[in-house]
């Protein structure tokens, strides 16, 4: 995964937390029944814990793909020499 690939994808999670925060604080400042604000509450968390999720994935992904360009360009040592 590019650097580029993964900043899009890091966008997108930053705008699910940010877009869930501010609809659960309108929807639990508003008059709502409990249930409507039990459920959207539980939806807001579940696609913030899935947008988490996906940030580690990326961290990861992004990692281990910079480990192995690394590993490529280390010279290999020279054993002739010996």
């Amino acid at each position: 995964m590019t650097r580029s690939q993964a900043n899009v994808i890091r966008a997108f999670v930053l705008w699910t937390a940010f877009v869930w925060l501010t609809r659960i604080s309108n929807i639990l400042r508003d008059d709502h029944d409990a249930s409507f604000k039990v459920v959207h509450t539980g939806l807001a968390l579940v696609s913030i814990v899935l947008a988490a999720g996906a940030w580690i994935v990326i961290a990861r992904v992004r990692r281990a793909t910079v480990a192995r360009t690394d590993a490529r360009r280390e010279p290999t040592p020279d054993l002739s020499a010996r």
